[in-house]
């Protein structure tokens, strides 16, 4: 008996062989990074607070609070965001504290 091109050969059991395979695709949450304001001597408060309002969407008042925290740590969190939003949100302040002309440092950690 000859087989045709399009037949599947049977095992010999009447039944056509080939292997049914089922795949789970299982996604990952993206990795989350802290967007980081690190304290300097030069850089006014308002203009933080600007910063904070501009491009993290914070109330005056939240923004007021994380300032406060540079100032007085060193360090405050701005937001935790996906890489790609997080990047994005560090070069946004850096060029903005340089077209001001202000030393204003901030950087993005692994969450």
């Amino acid at each position: 008996m000859a087989n045709d091109d399009n037949e599947i050969p049977d095992g010999g059991d009447g039944q056509q062989g080939g292997v049914l395979t089922e795949r789970q695709v299982r996604t990952q949450r993206p990795n989350l990074y802290k967007v980081l304001l690190h304290n300097d001597d030069y850089t006014p408060m308002e203009f933080v607070v600007d910063v904070l309002t501009k491009f993290f969407n914070k109330s005056t008042a939240q923004a007021t609070e994380i300032m406060l925290m540079v100032h007085q740590k060193g360090i405050g969190l701005c937001g935790v965001y996906p890489y790609e939003i997080a990047e994005t949100k560090v070069a946004l302040v850096t060029e903005a504290a340089r077209e001001h002309e202000f030393p204003l440092q901030c950087t993005m950690e692994r969450a």
